[in-house]
């Protein structure tokens, strides 16, 4: 059997893959990889190899997971019927191919939250999951639960990815930025990057891919032809860009180095509450009209965040579970002693659901005993997510209309991870974290600005250009 499947000729990034023996192996990051074809590759390998040490035991146990059913089926099960006709049987309503020598190679799906209970009790040495970043973290880390076992068999997870999707944020942190919880050994990890350039069969076969990818527009270029892990389809803020080269000069970036504030530059807190989900604040200064080539600008320059965290790595979207006085306590003591506020007059904005009093004392009447003061934010959805949009438009040289300190962390790590909703197309998916984006939103809902026209420099004597020939000289 074995040297049937080896007739398959992969490709020298799918054949350094085939040969990691880490305990989570990451391949891809770009479109046209040959990720798909890799894992049945490696499954078969597997397959052939670990069959039952004796006649009471049974071979290696193999999971190849997708999100749907569909997926399945149509990128694994379809395939792998031809490539091991007459090498394994296939048995349709178990989703399994059984091999001579006691392997197995399971097909299952994660789809919603439900489905884990496709998982609950089961145990596979093997698990590939292909096209990862489309599942949730909480999903890939209940599917990577049930490779275990006691037996001498290799006992690996396998994932396959390209940027973006509701996983983007885990895979980008273990395996491209490798950020790691207390609990998670740096050694375990290990990543092949493959874009389609390195797919040796698909450049012969079919040309006419690449192009596509080169004629994409940019952000998704990058993403798809790239691999590039900061950019990605259904990013909701796309324009967030955040480019140490220019952290000084502050062009073509929003986050730049700390500058040194003005006394006369206004401060501002926003607030956006969280007990089991983190809470927000984070403070803004605005600047005045002659300081910055592009007018009035609104810098982030510190924050606070209520997330969980383990070692330097925050645990995503879990809440410290803070009473209200806990946080108000802490937002005073940051103020009566950070430099950038002492003596400073902070006006506040928040979140008008902090006014609910409902169940008694509200959220804002708490904060007034501690001397913190806000006034209730514009919450209007689509025009604040507009406003931030707007904010971060570079002009024609590069400046933006909104900073953000590089010390402000969890602002730069939440907000390039946001998406679309796929209910509401103009919103941002509220399934997501976040928090910061709320409340960066109700503050600049305070200082409305219009879009960047791009206007040509030279409007010829006739007035009007519209065919756009002025602009299309330049």
């Amino acid at each position: 059997m074995a040297e049937r499947i080896m007739k398959f000729q992969p490709t020298e990034k799918q054949l350094k893959f085939l040969k990691m023996k880490n305990l989570y192996c990451g391949y891809g990051g770009a479109r046209g990889g040959g990720k798909s074809w890799v894992i049945r590759f490696k499954a078969a390998l597997l397959a052939n190899r670990y069959g039952a040490p004796d006649e009471y035991s049974e071979g290696i146990r193999i999971c190849i997971v997708r999100r749907t059913l569909v997926d399945v089926r149509k990128n694994h099960i379809i395939p792998m019927r031809n490539m091991l006709r007459g090498l394994a049987k296939f048995n349709q309503a178990e989703r399994t191919f059984y091999f001579p020598n006691g392997a197995t190679i399971h097909f299952e799906y994660y789809d919603n939250d439900g489905d884990d209970e496709h998982f609950q009790g089961i145990e596979f040495d093997v698990i590939f999951i292909d096209e990862a970043t489309q599942m949730k973290e909480e999903w890939l880390e209940k599917i990577a639960a049930s490779c275990r076992g006691v037996n001498d068999f290799p006992h690996r997870v396998y994932f396959t990815c390209n940027p973006g999707g509701q996983g983007h944020n885990y895979i980008k942190r273990i395996f491209i930025d490798r950020i790691y919880r207390d609990d998670e050994d740096p050694n375990d990890y290990a990543f092949v990057q493959a874009k389609v350039t390195d797919n040796t069969v698909l450049m012969e076969t079919n040309p006419a891919y690449i192009r596509f990818l080169k004629h994409l527009p940019p952000k998704l270029r990058k993403a798809w032809l790239d691999g590039d892990f900061n950019v990605y389809e259904g990013q909701f803020f796309e324009s967030f860009t955040n480019d140490p080269d220019h952290y000084d000069d502050m062009r073509w970036t929003h986050v730049i180095n700390p500058i040194k504030l003005r006394k006369h530059w206004p401060i501002y807190r926003s607030f956006d509450w969280g007990f089991n989900k983190p809470f927000s604040v984070g403070w803004y200064t605005v600047t005045d009209e002659s300081t910055f080539p592009q007018g009035s600008v609104v810098i982030r320059i510190a924050e606070l965040y209520g997330v969980q965290r383990s070692g330097k790595e925050s645990l995503p979207d879990q809440g410290v579970k803070w009473p209200p006085e806990k946080v108000f306590a802490t937002i005073q003591q940051i103020e009566n002693e950070h430099p950038y506020f002492k003596g400073q007059e902070i006006h506040g904005v928040a979140d008008p659901a902090i006014w609910d009093a409902q169940l008694g004392k509200s959220i804002a009447e708490t904060a007034t005993h501690y001397g913190i003061f806000f006034e209730p934010g514009d919450h209007a959805r689509i025009p604040g997510w507009m406003q931030c949009q707007y904010r971060l438009q570079f002009d024609e040289d590069g400046y933006p209309k909104f900073y953000v300190f590089n010390t402000c962390k969890e602002f730069i790590r939440t907000i390039p991870t946001l998406q679309y909703s796929e209910r509401i197309p103009e919103d941002l998916d509220t399934k997501q974290e976040d928090h910061i984006a709320d409340e960066w939103r109700y503050l600049l809902m305070k200082f409305l600005i219009t879009p960047v026209i791009d206007e040509p420099k030279y409007i010829p004597k006739w007035g009007a250009d519209p065919l756009d020939t002025v602009r299309s000289r330049r």
